[in-house]
């Protein structure tokens, strides 16, 4: 979500009287034995009778949410409000637990005070730890959950975000961002697991975490998986901006982690401010309801981000198109923070002039009680207050630590620097070495986040203090003055202020300012040998200045627990964090990922151990196998490797008589290459690296030929949208090559011994053995020349089996 800061509010609003309602015939007789206050009746029962006896207004009011700054408990009573929000920043006075809780209750008191007694959803964006409120633990974002590959930890930290949430009353969480940040330019690239889709689909788990096993089990939080879709793929970078993708694109990158949430079972999905080819995804009904509703099958509601829906008409403010396109394609709760009143009356007006539905806002309200019943909100709408002394908790922080210390990646450990030894000088300098603020990024305490002492935490200078202990003197000098060559070694903790989306996209340079390079350069000039921490959202453009450094660690935004990045450096929890993301060789590549060609300073997947004397490079790949040969890519398979150490990635080449150049680079014996040309031959081989930085033999080599797809003038060109242990989602885009129009088409293509065809959609297929034929559907037959369509199936194969179907041709 996006928002302004909001100034806080004196005081928690007085509970509302109850005689602010609209009168009812029927309320008098409901004696409240109502069917819809029956916990044992099935929930589509309970939600059937409730909406049987809702008027318009009241069902309006469900589809609306209204920023706690704008809004009363008298207005939730008489409008019949869904839902409340706290944007980022916004918090009752004091900032604390119970506060929230106080808070909460005093909404849902007033919601629980209409004749129907709907509960309010409240919702707020607790996307690294319970984050808007003071003395939450607050874990590393999720740049650095990435870095983990550990997705049972992520589970783990989404159940204790999700009971400091409970704590405070809230039921939604505005999380995870299942993003796949494709440019480090944007401001949003912290709130990605990573940059390739199998990476954030793998971290879904953490929608399990804050669920729970069921929506009404203990501290069950509601889900949001954010922000539908390819936020992260927006040209330049830019924040809110423009994905300019073929949908056979959107859908191999951007959308597998949304179906992995769906598959989990995510309560809510919210919308993107972006673009997808210009048009606004907050008014795109084919995304919306054809292929998340329907095609995934989510079953849960659909919300707008902050505003999200003004933007649709490019005019300012909200107007009557806005809110019928929204609506109509398939968003059932609009987050309005302060014109919600406005909101209510444009939508009442579209419906009573035909033009929204009265069944699309049924189904929209449908989906949203659904929800509510599954939480338990009519049975237990107030906070449960058995979890408010979590928030914080000794045990949550202790979690945020491990997982601090496992996200620590280290790239660069010259002389075996690192770990650091106990006993003698280190010298600490750096804005970043001692600032909860810093070190815990946009969306802490506020939206943008701040420096400071903002809320309790271990700042990274304190857990190095700690880590050397007393035998050890440990100076401080923010900017490394001070220092002579009696310190046996320097740390520079240095990185990126705070910052959210908007204010965080760097459109120029991404390297270092001015103050830190300058305070590294006053390390250096005592001749000592400077271990460099960065501590920032994204990766920076550091390849000019890394000769000069001994070590550097990638501690991304850590947030309260600074002690697991000590943890790390001292060699008590050993590195074992891997690259998320690609780390430029300069600012000019970007946007530069994975398979693209482009050389980097350090490849994804890449992150050193501590394994001082280590010079065993692991065996040698197994030779790889080609499969999903298309006329512009080839997925390869092969053998793992073995290492005494750990292997830590493989690295894909292109073999050219003696000439090797760079073609992919993956974690798991298995990549597609990408780019490549129609109708030419290529050789492949495989390195394995493992985690002291060795490198293998190479391995044998496979040779493809990628094919034209052609035969009667069209061809057919397949995309692994997502994949797992036992099955994948291909998309095969269908194009004619040729002069005249198609009036129909079919595409051929063989599964691996084992597999089967177990859906399709925009298409008719049949099996024979392993050969399947797709033909065109009745809509999508015909093609003008150079015109284009697609179709997908999802295959079935034993698990472990890492083949996928091959050879497309298209006549």
């Amino acid at each position: 979500m996006s928002s302004r800061q909001w100034a806080i509010r004196a005081a928690v609003p007085l509970l509302v009287a109850v005689g602010l309602v609209v009168p009812r015939a029927s309320a008098a007789s409901w004696n409240g034995a109502a069917p819809y206050q029956d916990p044992s009746l099935p929930v589509p029962t309970r939600v059937a009778d409730l909406m049987s006896r809702m008027t318009l207004d009241e069902k309006l009011g469900q589809m609306t949410q209204a920023e706690r700054g704008s809004v009363s408990n008298s207005d939730v009573t008489t409008y019949r409000l869904g839902s409340v929000l706290s944007g980022g920043g916004s918090a009752p006075s004091p900032n604390t637990a119970a506060s929230w809780a106080d808070m909460y209750d005093g909404f849902q008191n007033a919601a629980l005070a209409t004749p129907l007694g709907i509960p309010i959803l409240y919702g707020a964006d607790a996307v690294h730890g319970h984050n808007n409120v003071v003395g939450a633990t607050i874990f590393p974002h999720n740049i650095g959950l990435g870095a983990t590959r550990d997705p049972a930890l992520v589970e783990r930290i989404g159940r204790a975000v999700a009971e400091e949430v409970s704590g405070t009353g809230v039921d939604w969480d505005f999380a995870p961002c299942l993003c796949v940040a494709r440019n480090d330019r944007w401001g949003r690239t912290y709130e990605s697991f990573g940059e390739t889709p199998e990476l954030p689909s793998s971290m879904a788990t953490i929608v399990t975490g804050l669920q729970g096993a069921t929506l009404n089990g203990p501290a069950s939080v509601l889900a949001t998986a954010k922000h539908y879709v390819g936020d992260g793929g927006t040209t330049g970078g830019v924040d809110q901006g423009d994905t300019q993708l073929s949908e056979a694109d959107l859908r191999a990158i951007h959308l597998p982690p949304f179906r992995a949430a769906v598959e989990r079972g995510v309560g809510s999905v919210m919308i993107s401010f972006s673009s997808w080819n210009g048009a606004r995804l907050h008014g795109h009904q084919y995304l919306i309801t054809t292929v998340l509703k329907g095609e995934l099958g989510f079953s849960g509601f659909v919300v707008s981000d902050w505003n999200g829906i003004d933007q649709i008409d490019g005019a300012p403010g909200t107007s009557a198109l806005d809110v019928r396109t929204a609506v109509n394609a398939g968003i059932d709760m609009v987050m309005v923070p302060t014109a919600w009143r406005q909101f209510i009356d444009l939508l009442r007006a579209e419906v009573q002039a035909g033009r929204v539905t009265t069944a699309r806002v049924d189904d929209a309200v449908r989906r949203i009680l659904t929800k509510k019943f599954e939480l338990g909100l009519f049975e237990k709408p107030l906070t449960d207050r058995s979890y408010t002394s979590t928030v914080g908790s000794a045990a949550h922080r202790a979690l945020a630590r491990e997982a601090v210390a496992k996200s620590q990646v280290v790239l660069k450990n010259a002389g075996n620097v690192l770990p650091l030894a106990r006993g003698g000088k280190i010298f600490v300098a750096g804005r970043s070495a001692d600032d909860i603020g810093y070190q815990s990024g946009g969306w802490t305490i506020s939206w943008q986040g701040s420096s400071g002492d903002i809320t309790p935490g271990t700042t990274i200078l304190q857990g190095i203090r700690s880590s050397a202990g007393s035998g050890t003197t440990v100076t401080y000098s923010r900017d490394g003055t001070g220092i002579d060559s009696s310190y046996r070694v320097a740390v520079a903790v240095v990185g990126e202020p705070p910052y959210a989306e908007g204010q965080g996209d760097r459109p120029g340079s991404l390297g270092l300012d001015a103050a830190d390079l300058n305070t590294i350069a006053n390390l250096r000039a005592s001749g000592v040998p400077v271990v460099v921490v960065l501590v920032s959202g994204r990766p920076l453009d550091i390849a000019s200045q890394l000769s000069g450094w001994n070590a550097l660690v990638a501690a991304w935004l850590p947030g309260t627990e600074g002690q697991g990045v000590a943890d790390v450096l001292f060699g008590t929890v050993q590195p074992a964090g891997k690259l998320p993301v690609t780390w430029m060789s300069s600012a000019s590549q970007q946007p530069i990922n994975s398979g693209d060609g482009k050389t980097p300073l350090f490849p994804y997947g890449f992150g050193l151990t501590y394994a001082q004397g280590d010079s065993s490079p692991p065996t040698a790949p197994g030779t790889p196998a080609a499969s999903a040969v298309t006329s512009s890519s080839a997925t390869l398979t092969w053998a793992a490797s073995s290492d005494d150490v750990g292997v830590a990635g493989y690295d894909v080449v292109r073999v050219q008589g003696s000439t090797e150049t760079a073609a992919a680079t993956s974690s798991t014996a298995s990549a597609t290459v990408t780019g490549l040309a129609a109708g030419t031959s290529y050789t492949f081989a495989v390195y394995a690296r493992d985690a002291a930085g060795n490198r293998s033999p190479r391995s044998g080599t496979v040779s493809v030929t990628t094919g034209g797809g052609q035969a009667g003038g069209c061809t057919a060109a397949a995309t692994v949208q997502s994949q797992w242990s036992t099955g994948y989602v291909i998309q095969v885009t269908v194009t004619n090559t040729g002069t005249t129009s198609l009036s129909g088409w079919g595409v051929t293509f063989t599964l691996p011994p084992g597999h089967a065809v177990t859906g399709s959609w925009n298409v008719t297929m049949t099996t024979s053995g392993q050969a399947v034929t797709a033909r065109n559907a009745a809509h999508n037959g015909s093609l003008a020349p150079g015109a284009s369509t697609s179709f997908g199936f999802q295959g079935s194969r034993p698990d472990g089996d890492t083949r996928l179907p091959s050879g497309y041709a298209c006549g």
